[in-house]
């Protein structure tokens, strides 16, 4: 689900354009210099949140399928198995997105 290692992760991304699927909606993901947050929120969105840094887990949203990588090294909050926190993560491939 989450890959770890993810030193240069959006150099590897190229021209993959992943598909974010949230609110039976289809997203896709084509500024790979954005976070997942910041590509939910230009689709109109709508996800709670406080610091973007992964530091509150206010974000914290349920990853379905697909994989997310953390580009700048995995958050300081505590994640459950299958939660992400979009406000520092990328997806790596199409993903399915649960937001309560």
């Amino acid at each position: 689900m989450k890959d770890k290692s993810t030193p240069n992760i959006l150099d590897k991304l190229g021209d993959l354009i992943p598909t974010i699927s949230v609110n039976d909606q289809q997203i896709a993901y084509k500024n790979p210099k954005q976070t997942l947050l910041e590509c939910l929120e230009a689709a109109k969105v709508e996800v709670h949140y406080h610091c973007r840094d992964g530091f509150c887990g206010a974000c914290r949203v349920t990853l379905r399928e697909g994989e997310i990588s953390y580009p700048n090294g995995e958050p300081l909050a505590f994640v459950k198995t299958n939660e992400i926190l979009p406000c520092c993560c990328v997806p790596v491939t199409d993903i399915t997105l649960e937001i309560e």
